[in-house]
This record gives C-alpha cells, sequence and structure tokens, in this order.
C-alpha cells in the first residue's frame, strides 16, 4: 500500500524553476488593483472579519473535487461530447476600472498554536482543501481573506497568509516589484538544504539575487543547446511507452499509466537535455524511485497520502523527514548528473560564474523535481480531461493532427504543432481547469493595496500572500462555463486573447520567462512536451478507454482499452 503512494507522489511544481514570477502590472490601470496579502505584521488576535460585506454579494465558487474519489470509465461507446465555441467576455470589459469599496480583509489566525493547528487538520482532513477554501469564500464573502497555511507547528514559525482565489487579485504574485520570492518557493516552510548539496537552489532565490541571473542563464543556455532534441527523443521514448501499453492491456486487460510514464519521462529527459540513456548508466532504471522518495522528503509537510491522522499528523505535519534517508541515493543521482553533464555545460556554468558542483544540483533540481515531477501530475490530468471529454473530440482531435502531420510529409515539427489550433487549446484548457502548480507565494516588499471584484484591500509590508491558483483560473468572471472542461475554448482571435488568464507557468501564458522575473524558465519546454503527448497519442490511436482515480498529488490513469488508427 505504501509504495503506491510513493509512486504516485511528484513536485506540485512543474516549472524548470520554481518561484513565481513577476509580471506586467494587475490587469487594471487604477492603483487600487494592487494586491494586498495578509499583514504577517498583524498580531492574530486582532484580525477579525469585517461585518461591513455586502450580504448581498454573490460569489460562484469553483468545484476542484469532482475528479477524484469515484473511478471513472470512458468506454468506446461513450455519448459524443460536443464541440461548441464559447462566447467568451470582452476582453475590455475585464479591464474596466472603477473605484471599490475599501474593506478589512476579512478572517482571522485564531490563537496561537491552536488557530494553525486546526486549519491544518481542516485543510488535510475535517474539510479537505478544496472545501477548505469553499467554505471560507461563503463565509467571509469574499475570494480575499486571512487563514493560516500547513503545515505550521512545529516546522512553520509563521503559517499566517492572506488568501487570493480569484483571477483579479491572484496574478499580484507574479509582481516582483511588489511581492519577494525569497525562500518561498514550498510556500511557509522551506525543505533542508541538505537535500540539494547545501545549496539555496535557483527555485528560492528573490530575482534580486545575483546568483538568480546566473542560475536561470544557465537553465536557458541548456535548453536552447538541446533543443533539437527535443521532439525526436520524445517520439521514440514515448513510442516505447505506448508499446508497453499496449502489451500490458493485451495480458491483464489493463495498463496502468504511471506504471511505464515514470521510467520513459526520465529517460526521456535525461536523453532530451544530456544525450544519456541512464539505463546504460550505473544509475540503472533507480532514477524515478530515487527521484519520488527525495521528493517526498521535500513536500511531506503539505502533502497527505491517505494515511490515517494519526500517522501522518506526527510523521509528516509536525516534524521533518531526515534527509538522512535519501542521503545516499541523492549521492547516486548527483554522480549521474554530474557525468552526464560534464563538457559544454558545465563549462558554460563555470563562464557565468557558477561552480560545477552548485550547477549540477540545480540540473538535478530543474529536470527531476520540476520537469519530471510536472510530467507526472500533468500527463495523467491531460489524458483524464481529454478521455472524459470522448470519442467526438478525439475524432476531432485525430483528423486535425493527423492532417497536419500528412502535410508536413509524415514529419512531426514545431512549425506543424502550430498549425493544431484545437490540439493547442486542449492543452492550455487542461492547464487552465488543474493548473499543476497549484499553490504560490509572495511576501509583500512595501504596503499597497489589492482588489477583487468587488472590494479593495490593504496590504502591509511583510505579510504573506498566497493564491491557490485552480480557484483563480476557473474565476467565473473571467472564463464562461468555468468549470466544465471546453475544449476549443483558446480557439480563433477572442479565445486567443483569454490565455493571459493562464497562469500555470508563474505568469501569464502570453508573458515569456527572463532572468528579471519568477515565471517558468522551461516554459515553451513544458508546452511542447505537452502538446507532444497529444500528438502521439492521436496519431496512433483514433480513441481510448480510462479508469480515473485519485492520487496524493494528480490523478492515476488506468486504460482499459486502446482503439488503433483506422485512416
Amino acid at each position: 500500500m505504501a509504495s503506491s503512494f510513493l509512486i504516485s507522489i511528484s513536485s506540485p511544481f512543474l516549472q524548470t524553476e520554481f518561484p513565481l514570477k513577476r509580471t506586467r502590472k494587475p490587469l487594471t490601470r487604477c492603483s487600487m488593483s494592487e494586491c494586498p496579502f495578509t499583514p504577517l505584521s498583524v498580531a492574530p488576535l486582532k484580525a477579525f472579519a469585517s461585518g461591513t460585506a455586502d450580504s448581498s454579494l454573490s460569489i460562484s465558487v469553483p468545484d476542484t473535487d469532482t475528479d477524484t474519489t469515484t473511478p471513472i470509465t470512458n468506454s468506446l461507446s461513450e455519448t459524443n461530447t460536443t464541440l461548441t465555441t464559447v462566447p467568451q467576455k470582452p476582453i475590455s470589459e475585464l479591464e474596466t476600472t472603477k473605484k471599490l469599496p475599501l474593506r478589512r480583509i476579512p478572517g482571522d489566525y485564531g490563537l496561537p498554536f491552536v488557530g494553525p493547528i486546526k486549519d491544518r487538520l481542516d485543510y488535510f482532513y475535517n474539510e479537505g482543501r478544496d472545501k477548505f477554501f469553499r467554505t471560507r469564500i461563503h463565509k467571509y464573502k469574499s475570494t480575499v481573506f486571512r487563514a493560516n497555511m500547513p503545515p505550521g507547528p512545529f516546522i512553520s514559525t509563521n503559517p499566517n497568509v492572506i488568501v487570493l482565489l480569484d483571477g483579479k487579485s491572484f496574478p499580484i504574485l507574479f509582481d516582483n516589484s511588489k511581492v519577494e520570492k525569497r525562500d518561498l518557493f514550498t510556500g511557509t516552510f522551506m525543505p533542508s538544504t541538505e537535500l540539494t548539496g547545501g545549496y539555496r537552489i535557483l527555485s528560492y532565490l528573490d530575482p534580486s539575487e545575483p546568483k538568480h541571473d546566473q542560475l536561470k542563464r544557465f537553465l536557458f543556455f541548456l535548453l536552447k543547446s538541446r533543443s533539437t532534441h527535443f521532439i525526436p527523443e520524445f517520439r521514440l521514448s514515448y513510442t516505447k511507452l505506448f508499446d508497453t501499453l499496449e502489451d500490458n492491456l493485451e495480458q491483464t486487460g489493463k495498463a496502468i499509466f504511471a506504471d511505464v510514464n515514470d521510467q520513459e519521462a526520465f529517460n526521456y529527459l535525461s536523453k532530451a537535455f544530456y544525450g544519456v540513456n541512464p539505463s546504460e548508466t550505473k544509475l540503472k532504471t533507480d532514477g524515478p524511485s530515487i527521484v519520488t522518495k527525495w521528493t517526498l522528503l521535500q513536500l511531506a509537510p503539505i502533502l497527505t497520502l491517505g494515511l490515517p491522522k494519526c500517522i501522518e499528523e506526527p510523521l509528516l505535519h509536525t516534524v521533518r523527514l531526515p534527509p538522512a534517508l535519501v542521503k545516499k541515493d541523492y549521492q547516486r543521482l548527483y554522480e549521474f548528473f554530474y557525468q552526464a553533464s560534464s563538457g559544454p555545460i558545465l563549462d558554460e556554468a563555470v563562464r557565468l560564474g557558477v561552480s560545477k558542483e552548485e550547477a549540477v544540483h540545480n540540473l538535478i533540481f530543474a529536470t527531476c523535481f520540476n520537469t519530471f515531477g510536472g510530467m507526472k501530475i500533468l500527463f495523467p490530468n491531460m489524458l483524464k480531461w481529454i478521455g472524459r471529454a470522448g470519442v467526438n473530440l478525439h475524432a476531432k482531435l485525430a483528423n486535425e493532427i493527423r492532417s497536419v502531420v500528412k502535410l508536413n510529409g509524415g514529419k512531426v515539427t514545431m512549425a506543424g504543432l502550430e498549425q493544431m489550433p484545437l490540439m493547442k487549446s486542449v492543452v492550455y484548457e487542461t492547464f487552465r481547469i488543474e493548473p499543476p502548480v497549484p499553490l504560490q507565494y509572495g511576501k509583500a516588499k512595501h504596503d499597497f493595496v489589492i482588489e477583487n471584484h468587488e472590494n479593495a484591500f490593504e496590504v502591509k509590508e511583510g505579510e504573506m500572500l498566497f493564491g491557490f491558483q485552480p480557484f483563480a483560473t476557473k474565476d467565473s468572471k473571467i472564463f464562461d462555463r468555468a468549470d466544465e472542461f471546453v475544449a476549443d475554448r483558446f480557439v480563433g482571435e477572442e479565445g486567443e486573447k483569454l490565455l493571459k488568464h493562464v497562469l500555470w507557468s508563474n505568469g501569464p501564458e502570453t508573458e515569456q520567462p527572463t532572468v528579471g522575473n519568477k515565471q517558468c524558465a522551461g516554459k515553451d519546454f513544458v508546452v511542447l512536451f505537452s502538446r507532444l503527448l497529444v500528438v502521439e497519442l492521436f496519431l496512433r490511436y483514433d480513441t481510448f478507454g480510462i479508469n480515473v482515480e485519485k492520487a496524493p498529488i494528480g490523478s492515476a490513469i488506468t486504460f482499459t482499452s486502446l482503439k488503433r488508427a483506422t485512416y
């Protein structure tokens, strides 16, 4: 049982670099559009809910729990899902500025020690994550409020945050002129640097730190220098994956995606980035299991594995698991990545002023924690939503993808991928409806004001801001049918305008990562391999059937059928 949990665990952070991104200023242009987050300077006992809220306020709360407990089967005979273009709200309407009433941020932190533990138990067990946020939205009649975020005592010294749960207030977390990202990648606590060779990795650095510039340039170099390998290596690795899934289906009548994807994803990244097949080294096929254990030790304080509360609370949420548990395994990873990156890659690190040792630890984190972890989360999510959409969507995707590939001489190319609007929209819609980076933080650099759709709120310097992205990207005031998976949502001129509200990469999809922001360095690479999975799937199959179950992070996918392409 325990091992099955560990196999499912991966990083909830998809980026090739962790912290949040600086973006342009919020959508509105008046000063009231700046985001206020919970004052860490305000004593918990003095924080209280405002009684001045408009009792008639109507708030649409996204439901992100609908995909979890009951297994879902999509058979080949499933009723077709009709694609309809969604009438979207005009961008001008979303950007209209007006002065909103100033409101005290509602909510409180409770008594010291007691309040944080109560919120932690509610978050993990009594209510669950999504219900935890929904109940407080209704209680305070606000998408901005005060609460405590796990882990709290005794791991986090200050769990007090201001929560942001709408698409208007959330983007303040990307504005590095207003918020600091130093040591905030995992929230109100930071894992021990013993897990990363004694170094603060790029994801934990604020853009104001000189090392941030050097390390991000280093990752940009890696991505650019190896870019010609991304498509061919993916096709080789995932052809092997689908061959294995078919064999498993034939032998047992089902095929568990994670069992095969973990190894092929790790192999793909090793070959695409470094030109090395790990199975031909001393690491052999142990990479995925080592990464899983290593990731667990970093994220355990903010995870639940489905174990009894009496076990998880003292073991995972109260004290840190000792880094010594993975010290020897991590050394194996280090030796593999040092050898794989020796030569031009590490030479470039030295040229940029980064030691080879520090560079290797950052490569491990970027490759294993961020990218590999992201593939473990994102790929099952995409299969879930596409599988649920049914055979009508499958037929449209197959027709579009095969037609473009045929026009390109049977080759899958970057240019060809851009000629597949429905496929691109499906990928973006997956990022929107279930973003792989759900929790994002920033600390206020100075006093400012933030707005949601109804009110303005004051934030004080030093207060911690927290955003839960799955609610922000399902804001019904921005997206029509916000809780539904709409495959063609981003097709056409009006659909493409909505891409600025797709925020998975620590910034709007319409912006690009730079050394001066915290947007994912590998943003375009992640979009590329996500598109490639859909393309490979429908070049090979007309449709497929799956069962979906909840995993500690993301979804667990089991294939029940794979219908080979008939044209």
